[in-house]
């Protein structure tokens, strides 16, 4: 039997490619950054076939760089950016339309408009989620409105839309097969979390029509083959498909419910398995499906901050004040504090719990004393306040605290800033060994697809401890900083 899975890992800025054998370990990493487009400001854009071809390149030097030969792979998991969508012929397999962001705040407009027209409750009630701009629904809708041969073709099959796993599935199958799980068909504002399947009522409300749209599917299980030539010949098996959140929350082997991860990547998500059963809460968090395997479906609370790791790619691409992400901890840790000074990156408004869309950025706090160290540090400090935001709400839907956080991501790898989460929180914080965890979700999907592991319980025992992280800071003075960063954030929200 094939003893190797590969993870294809379609992130906001770099498309990866992951080897793991059964074990979940990595046996080889490939990655590539692309392009981000702003043609206007808070629009946010991507070139499709930019994102197909990094990723294939990727997948094939992954192979090659593990040593294997493609009948070696059992398997292909894919994890995706999930709510970026793309709108290509269905001819041609090329895209008519730059692939709209999940940062993108173009249809923000929309959703006022949707929500004063009373859809705001409903949609929320068929969905588990916000009507807000970060959602792909209204997306697919602005850009069907460029062009009214685009609907008049979409309402016939000849144009196809899809988030980015579609999207790739399509391309990887030379256009045979086009299909979404049901993760990914979660956070488009057109699936029903209740059917799991589009409702026509949300397909007729966002005027999407159906004949566009790819097959919803289990989260594992087989779906395709790829196209002989794309690995030397042999075609492997397309068995898992998840979004990135989900499949994070998976390969951290948060089967239980209220067990729950935090990823710190381009944004910060915080989920938490809250079992077969879809529960609305109050708070601004969303309700999604987390996966579904077999006949079985699991739901999550999720809590999204739009802005998390990329604060400090701003700090180093648009400020100047770092020359690379990994001198953030260092720079940081040169005052003791921040001096009182608060970055709120709400440069694309502002997500769970506040969820608005007008928001803007801000620094405050400033003194003649405020110096690039006390900057960098109040940037770090953001990510971590943010999700204080949103376990806070997490911890009131589930009714009970959290006994440990799982983190995951790239940021979480700074131990400066891991340490402030849990003094933050006030509460443990575990980061793994294998710290590429949406990619192991993806993985580990893979092969339960094709009968590497039978259940998820094969997996649990799998997961392994690389650092644990205490709270170490008096509660009075954690809710004295969580206090400011509350004040902060309130100077920045819509009047």
């Amino acid at each position: 039997m094939s003893q190797y899975l590969l993870a294809l890992d379609q992130g906001t800025t770099s498309s990866r490619a992951i080897v793991f054998d059964r074990m979940g370990t990595p046996v080889a990493v490939a990655q590539e950054a692309f392009r981000q487009i702003y043609p206007r400001p808070g629009w946010v854009e991507h070139d499709a076939d930019e994102i197909w071809q990094t990723q294939r390149r990727m997948a094939v030097e992954a192979v090659q760089s593990a040593g294997l030969k493609p009948e070696q792979i059992a398997a292909i998991g894919i994890t995706n950016q999930r709510e970026t969508v793309v709108l290509w012929d269905a001819e041609t397999g090329k895209a008519v339309h730059p692939a709209i962001v999940w940062q993108c705040r173009r249809t923000a407009d929309m959703c006022r408009q949707l929500e004063e027209a009373g859809h705001k409750s409903m949609i929320r009630q068929r969905t588990g989620l916000i009507l807000d701009a970060y959602f792909s629904g209204t997306k697919i809708r602005w850009m069907l409105d460029q062009n009214p041969d685009w609907r008049r073709r979409a309402e016939r099959g000849e144009l196809k839309a899809g988030t980015i796993g579609s999207w790739l599935i399509y391309n990887l199958t030379g256009g045979k097969v086009h299909v979404t799980d049901v993760s990914n068909a979660s956070r488009t504002l057109l699936c029903n979390i209740e059917t799991l399947d589009w409702d026509p009522v949300l397909l007729d409300t966002l005027g999407v029509p159906l004949a566009m749209l790819p097959t919803i599917v289990p989260s594992s299980g087989v779906v395709g083959m790829t196209a002989p030539d794309l690995f030397g010949g042999r075609p492997i098996p397309i068995t898992g498909i998840a979004g990135d959140q989900q499949a994070a929350l998976f390969g951290q082997g948060c089967f239980q419910p209220g067990q729950a991860k935090n990823t710190y990547g381009t944004g910060c998500f915080l989920l938490a398995n809250i079992g077969d059963k879809p529960v609305l809460t109050d708070g601004g968090l969303l309700t999604t499906v987390a996966w579904q395997i077999g006949k079985t479906v699991t739901y999550a609370l999720e809590g999204s901050v739009f802005i998390g790791g990329a604060v400090i790619q701003w700090l180093r691409d648009e400020m100047g004040l770092i020359q690379q992400a990994s001198d953030s901890e260092l720079v940081a840790a040169g005052v003791a504090d921040t001096g009182g000074v608060y970055v709120v990156p709400a440069f694309v408004g502002l997500g769970a719990p506040y969820w608005d869309m007008e928001a803007r950025g801000m620094i405050t706090g400033l003194t003649r004393g405020s110096n690039r160290k006390h900057l960098v540090r109040a940037a770090l400090e953001s990510i971590a306040y943010q999700s204080r935001d949103v376990l806070d709400a997490m911890t009131q839907g589930l009714g009970k605290d959290l006994a440990v956080l799982r983190v995951d991501g790239g940021a979480s790898q700074n131990n400066l800033l891991m340490q402030f989460q849990a003094d933050i929180l006030g509460l443990p914080v575990e980061r793994p060994k294998t710290h590429e965890t949406t990619a192991l979700g993806a993985a580990y999907l893979a092969g339960l697809g094709v009968g590497m592991w039978q259940s998820p319980a094969d997996i649990a025992g799998q997961w392994q401890l690389d650092r644990r992280y205490e709270p170490a800071m008096g509660r009075e003075r954690a809710e004295a900083l969580y206090t400011g960063w509350q004040a902060a954030v309130e100077r920045c929200k819509t009047p």
